[in-house]
Parts: C-alpha cells; structure tokens; sequence
C-alpha cells in the first residue's frame, strides 16, 4: 500500500496552496496537511505534526513547511519514509533577514496585514503569468483567514529557526529538492546547495514559477512529485 502523504504548508497558507496536489495524489493514497501553527517554535510546531502525522509517512514541505520538515526528521527520521523540500532552505535566518521582521510585525499587529502580503510579499514571489493576479488573491485570502497573531508567531519560530545542514547530510531516504524558476525568496543556488548536502536528492527546477510553484505550475510540480513517489526507497 502506498505511504500516507503528510504536506507542510508555507507561512500564512493552509491546505489550499496544495489543492492540486490534494486533488492529484488524494486519488491513490492517504493525504493530510498540518498546519504549521499553534507554537511560535520550529520545535514545538515539528512536535505537534509528528502527534497528527501517521506513524511513517512520505513528507512534503513547502517554505516554512519545509523548515518543519527538516525538524521533524532530526526528531523521528524513522518516521519518515520520503522527503520532498521546496523553496526552503536548511539555514538559520540571518540577522538582517531576522531584523527585517520586526517592521512587518509592527504592521501587522497595525492592521495592514493585506497590504504587506499584496505589496511586500506577494508580486515579488510569483512569476509572470496569467494566473499570478488569482495566485496573489488566494495567498492574501489564506493571510487573513489566519490573522496577526499566526503571522507573529510563525515569524518568531523562522527567526528562531535552528541550523539544519547536518540533518540533511545525515538523511538516508528519497529526496526531492525542488524550486521555482524565478524564487527570489529561496533562490536556485540555494537549492542547489541543499541538493548536494543529502545523499539522495534529486533536484528538479520548476520552469516559470516562483515561490508558489504548486500553485503556479500544477502540473509540472505534480509530475516532479509523483516521480519521487515512485522512486525506491533507500535501504536504511
């Protein structure tokens, strides 16, 4: 029987940034999001997935979702059976990375919460596109149905957010590493660097997307991720 599928979601966003992917794999194998949420640590937010998770189970991290994921297999490694990590990175932030959150914490708690997302984060993530006004909507949309105090939360944990590159050297299951094309966030040359830090990765660039590549290209993503699905899995 195939592996459940557990799926991490990006900061501010729900199930809904994988709706493709719902709809793609849900067909063929148990599919769950948990959210990132609920805890203002990337330890306490691994903690809470791994009570939700099935006992071993294939994961899918996206961003924040991927900074997760990498949590949860320094936690339970065993647990984990495959791992695909996108537009994330292994990194702990930098200081002015941190200190750029403090201003955007100060406009949230403000009342501009759509704003920031339209203005600061949104046009710079996507690519250029048909979609990318509808795209833009979604993730405002998702923003505040979550509201300010997921917002601050989830910054506090990326601020915090702890130094990952052993956890990848040391991984001994299939790896996907994947990005968008234009990701301005978490940029090729950093998933480039992921990918030569496991020993079993493959690295797969989304053409014509940015940040929010299962969104943006659906099909391509989905194509990406079935392969690593069926990929063998490595013996331990």
């Amino acid at each position: 029987m195939n592996e459940p599928l557990v799926f991490l979601p990006e900061m501010m966003c729900d199930a809904r940034i994988f709706w493709p992917q719902l709809l793609e794999f849900g067909l063929t194998r148990a599919v769950m999001v948990a959210p990132v949420t609920g805890a203002s640590s990337v330890g306490a937010i691994a903690a809470q997935v791994l009570d939700a998770a099935p006992s071993r189970f294939a994961l899918v991290g996206a961003s924040m979702g991927g900074v997760i994921a990498m949590e949860v297999l320094r936690r339970a490694p065993e647990r984990v059976t495959r791992v695909a990590l996108m537009d994330t990175s292994p990194l702990p932030e930098s200081p002015q990375v941190a200190a750029g959150r403090e201003p955007q914490i100060v406009a949230v708690r403000a009342g501009r919460l759509n704003g920031l997302v339209r203005d600061e984060i949104g046009p710079g993530s996507l690519a250029l596109g048909p979609h990318r006004g509808e795209i833009l909507n979604l993730l405002v949309e998702m923003a505040e149905t979550h509201g300010p105090d997921m917002f601050v939360a989830q910054s506090r944990a990326l601020q915090r957010r702890p130094d990952q590159q052993k956890v990848l050297r040391t991984m001994r299951v299939p790896a996907l590493v994947l990005c968008g094309e234009h990701d301005k966030i978490c940029p090729v040359k950093r998933h480039e660097f992921m990918a030569e830090l496991i020993p079993y990765s493959d690295f797969q660039v989304i053409p014509n997307a940015g940040h929010f590549p299962t969104l943006e290209q659906p099909q391509a993503t989905n194509a990406a991720l079935a392969a690593w699905l069926d990929s063998p899995l490595v013996l331990r």
